[in-house]
């Protein structure tokens, strides 16, 4: 079920708030939370009832392993089997076929690929369950009822894809009795994250989506300028999709008094590399920083190991995001721009303390370093999403050369017919502003300039929602975005990171 649906905003979000509510009203309190899960179920089997089977074994799975930890005995060997074993499945369905057809071609065997479908949102709750074994292992939680754990697992707000929460912002919250009331304050909070969540995904991101698949489609035919237009839009179209998905799952987390972690904070505006890790996909960065970069040794065993331990885990975050060869040189691309910018800063501290020199705050120099820093950062972002995008490596190579070397300059007109969007074409059409030179490019560069800017110039949702009180004007225009976003709708599309 996704939640730009009609089935999800009108039938099942209402259903699962007054049930919920009106069993917590009553003193139900573990009713409650059955029936959160049972709906987190239905949520997930809707998509395929077999995936359901999947999440059902894996969540018994774990807690099975959980208890065993409990136990304090063969502790290592235990979490060893519990971690493996999860890894196991998820390499079953996510990259068998990517062995197989790795072996094929180096063996000129011909085995047969196997067709698994990939279980929505298995590289996400998978990750989660490791995290909650790695924890009770080290003793840092107690027994946890089969009913908690199962909602933690399987909450529906964040259960396909993220964010990665963990067990000690999540469990207590499900335990505080405080939060079984309803609170019409964080109603309309959430429904207000929830509504600019949904307008990221379904007016921007969508309508970028259009364009970015014939641009990809038809990469061989696109000359230098319209390759670089069709990069910048997957790269704003990945944002908005994501980071919309995520709004929209913290603003449903929200109606039900649950505060789920924020995973984006203006991930462009970085000015290196390592600042847009620490922004982008957050909870996703903090799961690789404990459980794999902090046990490989982190920063303590000196700057070699330190530099090889940052390239294995991209090395390992890009083969997560997707079994094949574009992932992985993504994944190896931004490890090592990640290990030159440690560099880079260490040798600049240096510098700066043998020299005692230090750097004026706020200076002209200061903001001009910044804005250099984030544009190149970005620039590189749009290069390496074609990585990211591309089918096939030899595409990204191809795509990339005619961004780099900007062979020819020419509108595309297909390119563009993809922003003429009904509500502002006949306003122009009206207006008769298609009579004017270019017209058929106005709506393209308009939402492009618009999503720019909202990327660029505004802050935040995160960083605007604890200051915003209910006022006319800002609910007269969420009632119209949700309107405008209501009748936009006959246009579902699923979100880029349940390929994830």
């Amino acid at each position: 079920m996704l939640f730009n649906s009609y089935i999800f905003i009108f039938i099942f979000l209402p259903a699962a708030l007054l049930g919920y509510f009106t069993l917590n009203h009553f003193r139900f309190y573990r009713a409650g939370k059955l029936f959160l899960v049972g709906m987190s179920f239905w949520f997930y089997a809707y998509f395929r009832l077999s995936y359901l089977w999947i999440l059902l074994c894996s969540i018994a799975l774990n807690y099975i392993f959980h208890l065993l930890l409990l136990r304090r005995q063969h502790t290592r060997l235990i979490a060893f089997c519990g971690i493996l074993t999860n890894a196991a499945v998820l390499f079953y369905f996510k990259y068998t076929d990517f062995l197989l057809e790795n072996i094929n071609l180096l063996l000129h065997t011909r085995i047969s690929p196997t067709g698994i479908l990939l279980p929505l949102g298995i590289s996400f709750f998978t990750f989660q369950q490791i995290a909650f074994l790695a924890d009770t292992a080290k003793g840092s939680l107690g027994r946890q009822s089969l009913t908690d754990y199962a909602l933690f697992v399987s909450f529906f707000p964040q259960l396909i894809a993220g964010p990665i929460v963990s067990h000690e912002e999540m469990l207590p919250q499900f335990q505080d009795l405080s939060k079984k009331r309803f609170s019409c304050e964080n109603f309309y909070h959430g429904l207000r994250i929830f509504i600019l969540g949904l307008s990221k995904k379904v007016l921007l991101a969508d309508t970028f989506g259009q364009a970015v698949y014939w641009g990809f489609q038809n990469y061989a035919s696109l000359d230098g300028f319209n390759t670089f237009l069709t990069a910048l839009f997957y790269t704003l179209q990945l944002y908005l999709d994501f980071s919309g998905y995520c709004d929209m799952a913290r603003g449903i987390g929200k109606l039900f008094n649950i505060e789920i972690p924020v995973n984006f904070l203006s991930p462009y505006k970085s000015a290196n590399i390592t600042e847009f890790w620490s922004r982008w996909h957050m909870t996703l960065t903090r799961f690789f920083t404990r459980y794999l970069y902090i046990p490989l040794g982190g920063n303590r065993k000196g700057l070699p190991r330190t530099c090889v331990n940052i390239l294995l885990v991209f090395c390992v975050s890009g083969l997560w995001h997707g079994a094949g060869w574009t992932f992985l040189l993504w994944g190896i691309l931004h490890g090592v721009l990640s290990v030159l910018t440690r560099l880079w800063h260490m040798l600049k501290e240096r510098l700066k303390t043998s020299s005692g020199k230090k750097g004026a705050e706020n200076s002209p120099v200061r903001f001009l370093t910044r804005a250099c820093g984030v544009l190149l950062t970005f620039f590189f972002l749009i290069c390496s999403w074609v990585l990211f995008r591309a089918d096939t490596v030899s595409q990204a190579v191809y795509m990339l050369r005619g961004i780099l070397t900007m062979r020819g300059f020419h509108l595309n007109a297909k390119l563009a017919s993809f922003f003429q969007l009904p509500e502002f074409w006949y306003i122009i059409k009206i207006l008769h502003i298609d009579t004017l030179p270019y017209a058929a490019y106005y709506c393209m560069a308009g939402i492009l300039g618009f999503s720019l800017i909202l990327v660029f110039g505004f802050r935040n949702l995160y960083e605007t929602e604890k200051n915003t009180r209910a006022g006319f004007f800002r609910t007269a225009y969420m009632i119209i975005l949700a309107v405008w976003c209501t009748l936009s709708l006959s246009g579902v599309s699923t979100f880029l990171y349940f390929n994830f």
